[in-house]
């Protein structure tokens, strides 16, 4: 649990069992659980999200650049030949 101790942990589970008393602990407890959860859910959407994004950046780059490929194949059959004799 990082850098707290079995020392620390019960000191402040002894401060938190003086500030709010025995009967309102759980329900503390159960409401830090929650919001946990929540921001878990929260931060994992957002990684999602911005994983799909790059996704799709990097499947933009991909098409822009078979399109370029392609436009230059279709402007190298395109270009006029010139007659280098009739000058």
């Amino acid at each position: 649990m990082g850098n707290l101790g079995i020392w620390e942990i019960l000191l402040i589970l002894l401060i938190l069992l003086l500030l709010f008393g025995a009967k309102r602990l759980p329900d503390l407890a159960k409401g830090l659980g929650k919001s946990l959860r929540e921001f878990k859910k929260a931060t994992k959407d957002i990684q999602n999200e911005i994983e799909d994004t790059i996704d799709t950046d990097k499947q933009i780059e991909s098409t822009k650049s078979r399109l370029h490929e392609e436009k230059k194949k279709y402007a190298d059959k395109e270009k006029p030949k010139v007659d280098k004799t009739k000058k």
